[in-house]
């Protein structure tokens, strides 16, 4: 696996190829050089570091509007009011290893989610375990029959590949539909995409682990709308922090720091097997 990284733009990853291929989508919003903090998000592709939140306030979180900052081989770190994040990448034997160390001050509860858009065929498919529970957010709620939401709340929880009745591991063709959703402790996931295969491994002790789903269709924005597949590991259970009960965010604990592993690797199948 190969990495890519514009550390003076959020530290976002801007490339990653492995298997033969590039993985990353690259969007057509414009704007994303003139972004500070507190910045509505620009979807302009790659994979953005999201903490501590996703959706909510700040927009995709505080760290991928900031300027970071080279720490040594592979090494990044940025600061903010409430914490600071350290980022070390590392290619180890073909797999990309990226270690992560937030400090902040005991209690502090955050989401975090390496938000990866896809490049994507239309016959690509996620890969988790059967029955994994997964939250349908409310964008979910037109795909549904009528009176299928239930009022006043966040999400709607299912069972993987098809939560209330919506199918979600085929991640296309086009349909004009947009759904996000959130996989629940599922610390592993899998993108088979013809013959090749893109996995992702989270590893964080006694942390909500979990997938977020963005499967965009052409079903978003409402003006001009594109395609854009997000699969992406995260420490919680939510996209909005304000929605996250208990259980439902990562917390630092009384040692003052919390630290994770994300392992991504690649590979192309055999196709005379």
């Amino acid at each position: 696996m190969r990495v890519d990284v514009d550390l003076v733009l959020g530290g976002r990853w801007t490339s990653l190829r492995g298997g033969g291929r590039e993985w990353l989508w690259r969007g057509p919003e414009p704007g994303r050089a003139s972004v500070g903090p507190g910045a509505a998000f620009v979807d302009a592709g790659g994979l953005e570091e999201c903490l501590p939140t996703v959706r909510g306030r700040p927009d995709h979180g505080d760290v991928w509007s900031r300027p970071w900052r080279a720490a040594g081989a592979g090494a990044a770190v940025v600061e903010c009011p409430e914490f600071t994040l350290t980022r070390s990448l590392a290619d180890r034997s073909g797999v990309l290893v990226a270690d992560y160390r937030l400090a902040a001050d005991p209690g502090y509860r955050f989401l975090w989610a390496a938000h990866a858009l896809l490049d994507l065929s239309p016959a690509a498919r996620l890969e988790v375990p059967t029955g994994t529970a997964t939250r349908l957010h409310p964008e979910a709620a037109a795909l549904l029959p009528p009176g299928a939401w239930p009022a006043g709340r966040p999400w709607l929880t299912g069972d993987w590949p098809a939560p209330a009745g919506l199918a979600l591991d085929a991640l296309g063709p086009d349909d004009g539909s947009a759904v996000g959703a959130v996989l629940v402790e599922c610390p592993r996931a899998r993108v088979v995409d013809g013959a090749d295969l893109l996995e992702f491994a989270l590893e964080c002790d006694g942390q909500p682990r979990g997938v977020g789903l963005w499967r965009n269709l052409r079903g978003w924005p409402e003006t001009g709308p594109y395609r854009s597949i997000g699969v992406e590991p995260m420490l919680g259970a939510a996209f909005d922090l304000a929605d996250a009960g208990p259980g439902d965010a990562a917390v630092v604990p009384p040692a003052g720091e919390v630290t994770w592993r994300l392992t991504v690797s690649a590979h192309r199948r055999d196709a005379t097997r």
